[in-house]
């Protein structure tokens, strides 16, 4: 009997041993189960995780990363526990005294603290999916890393001892690890290992071994210019200086230029950025100086707005209506094919320069303008026609061979997929690419030779330019809409004169005639040539809107360019004669001159008659029989959405305005198309926003 007291004895002697000790627990902050997790104390708070211990059945305990909980300070715990314990107590006191009060307060407390609840909890997880996305990319493949050869448990949290900022790619990042007091590790080591999950460049480290919190520092030194503007006299020189085919991008961490030749590294540059990431600035700067240098520029915008500082630069046509952007691929891919005719003809050894100018085609927001075509053409196409959008393939065909011929696509994507576009085949001629504000997924897809991929920073202004296989991060260079505007008008392409009388004889000496430039001679003494029949293309026909075209080797673009993507510099003067008179000039006879903005190939009007004989026609009209008529008539018959008023002041003030055929008296005369198509591809005056070209540099 006695032995059974004393069992009995023993185990209340055990269970009020064991009730003390869990309040002693509870009111002190230490952990309920009396095994310390990590090293934190009744003031301090943890850093990392203490030596694991095993269970009973011999494997390690804790082998998920612990919670914060486990990591406060024991005050902090301690405050929590008895809080909760005085709310849980107040309203069961409360329920008690006054049931009916503690049942409204519920009813109508309860729904009002579960939907704050819900909201902050959707507030904090929208807020915190840079830094959720920072640990999982990051921080934690760095812990994996690191960890083992600092003598760190895996357990720990790595937020405890890794301090990585969201941008700690930029220009202020500092990267802090604390250290085991211990110091038994390869220093060099442990930078190597830092330097590649965090993918650093130009980071220096500072080790600090003193006391009992030991610390590593990365923080970046070598970095690019806050800024580049072209307002800077050195970057004004840096810009002079750069060759015609590799126009100057940004300046990188040694402040030394970054370009790319579009004759020897890259003929064609993808840009790809998020929102904000400046696509169209840095075009605009690209574009500025080929245009300076001689080059022709072709700016398929589907947004209408993205360069507008192009409006009146001379060599430029600007189409935003998807018909004329349809039609200029389609233009500019039969140009490409008469330009490997006439390379062939030329040889291997022969001036590049003798192809024609050099052609650059800005194609903005590939994915919208891609998709857009596709249903253009599916909506318009008639029996017989391809299936495929004619301009898709044309675009692809100038992607293949822009090198061998001078045309060079700058295309931009928010979103570069295969699938945008046309292919992963079509992507791949894309040897440069340009990257701003972009994610891990898109770096993976866009390049993914170069591992691991930098951290993408929120720097105005900073991209990395990818060739090679090789980053460079660079500061893109910030041009303004009146200096990119500017700079690419002071370029030597002077507009032809002409006169209300005939048309120039004298061709301005920066605006190549190219179809003279592809005839069979390319340029030579016909008398020094045996007679040779100009090759034929012998491909499908192209499109120019429904109509199908052929072409020779002795046409060029300027026979085939829509009309509605006119060049905004041509004079509104007169520029060619009756027909009645025997043709004197190329213009007159169906050719373009040196400076004659190309044209629609527009198909023969029928004749019409009534009667044994045709009627005489009701007015002038051009050599395909398309009619001319005054401002007042086209207003009446083809554009009654705009006043006759705003034509008159579009043509004072628009010098996109498409120029005058001849007179008739005092009134000038144009084509009905031509309008037409102006007034579908103009400005339509939207809210302007720092999407793509932020105010500061």
């Amino acid at each position: 009997m006695a032995v059974g007291q004393s069992a009995v004895d023993k185990e209340i002697e055990e269970a009020v041993g064991s009730a003390v000790a869990g309040v002693g627990r509870f009111l002190s902050g230490r952990e309920m189960d009396g095994r310390r997790r990590t090293d934190a104390t009744f003031f301090t708070p943890g850093r990392r995780v203490l030596e694991l211990e095993a269970d009973d059945s011999g494997r390690a305990a804790r082998q998920q990363l612990l919670g914060v909980w486990s990591y406060l300070p024991y005050w902090k715990r301690a405050g929590i526990r008895l809080g909760s314990l005085a709310a849980l107590s107040g309203g069961t006191y409360g329920y008690v005294q006054d049931p009916h009060l503690a049942q409204a307060v519920l009813q109508y407390g309860g729904p009002a603290v579960a939907g704050t609840v819900a909201v902050g909890g959707v507030v904090h997880a929208v807020r915190g999916r840079e830094q959720r996305e920072l640990m999982r990319e990051w921080v934690v493949p760095l812990h994996q890393t690191i960890a083992p050869l600092l003598g760190i448990p895996e357990a720990t949290n790595p937020r405890r001892y890794l301090h990585v900022p969201v941008d700690f790619n930029g220009d202020d990042g500092l990267i802090r690890v604390d250290l085991p007091v211990r110091m038994d590790f390869n220093k060099q080591e442990v930078e190597a290992k830092i330097r590649e999950k965090l993918a650093l460049t130009g980071f220096s480290f500072t080790w600090d071994g003193r006391g009992r919190a030991p610390y590593l520092v990365a923080q970046k030194v070598a970095k690019p210019p806050s800024k580049v503007v072209y307002a800077d006299q050195a970057v004004r020189e840096l810009v002079a200086k750069s060759k015609e085919s590799a126009p100057l991008i940004g300046l990188n961490r040694q402040g030394k230029p970054v370009s790319v030749d579009l004759d020897t590294e890259s003929p064609h540059v993808l840009v790809s950025a998020g929102t904000g990431g400046g696509k169209s600035v840095i075009l605009r700067g690209i574009a500025s100086q080929l245009i300076r240098n001689g080059a022709r520029a072709y700016i398929l915008d589907f947004k209408r707005v993205s360069h507008q500082w192009a409006r009146g630069v001379p060599n430029t046509k600007y189409c935003r209506d998807i018909e004329d952007i349809h039609d200029a691929l389609v233009a500019l891919g039969v140009e490409g094919r008469r330009r490997i005719l006439a390379a062939e003809e030329l040889g291997d050894d022969a001036d590049p320069a003798a192809i024609g100018p050099r052609i650059v085609i800005l194609l903005e927001e590939i994915n919208a303008t891609m998709k857009q075509l596709t249903r253009y053409w599916e909506k318009n196409k008639e029996k017989g026609d391809p299936k495929d959008s004619p301009a898709v393939d044309a675009l692809a065909e100038i992607l293949f061979m822009g090198r061998a011929v001078r045309l060079n696509v700058l295309l931009v994507a928010q979103s570069a997929t295969a699938r945008a576009l046309g292919g992963p085949e079509m992507r791949e001629n894309f040897a440069t690419r340009i990257l701003a504000r972009y994610t891990q997924n898109a770096w993976r897809m866009l390049v993914p030779e170069v591992a691991p991929a930098p951290k993408s920073t929120r720097h105005v202004g900073r991209a990395q330019v990818v060739l090679g296989g090789v980053a460079h991060e660079t500061q893109v260079m910030f041009m303004t809409d009146a200096e990119a505007r500017a700079h690419a008008m002071a370029g030597p392409h002077t507009p032809e004169p002409v006169s209300s009388d005939a048309p120039a004889t004298t061709p301005p000496a920066a605006t190549p005639n190219v179809a003279a430039e592809a005839r069979v001679d390319l340029g030579k003494d016909p008398a020094s040539q045996p007679h040779r029949q100009p090759h034929s293309l012998t491909a499908s026909p192209v499109y120019l809107g429904k109509q199908p075209v052929s072409l020779t080797a002795s046409q060029g673009i300027t026979d085939n360019l829509p009309a509605g993507c006119e060049a905004a510099s041509q004079p509104s003067q007169p520029h060619a004669t009756p027909p009645t008179k025997p043709p004197a000039h190329p213009e007159e006879a169906g050719q373009h001159g040196p400076g004659e903005p190309p044209r629609l190939l527009t198909p023969a009007a029928p004749p019409t008659s009534t009667g044994p004989a045709a009627q005489p026609a009701p007015g002038p009209a051009t050599a395909d029989g398309e009619e001319l008529l005054g401002l007042r008539a086209i207003q009446e018959k083809h554009l009654p959405g705009i006043t006759l008023a705003a034509l008159r002041r579009a043509r004072a003030d628009d010098p996109e305005f498409p120029p005058g055929v001849e007179k008739r008296g005092a009134e000038m005369l144009y084509r009905a198309s031509d309008l037409i198509r102006w007034e579908r591809n103009r400005p339509r005056n939207p809210i302007r926003t720092i999407e793509d070209d932020p105010d500061a540099p």
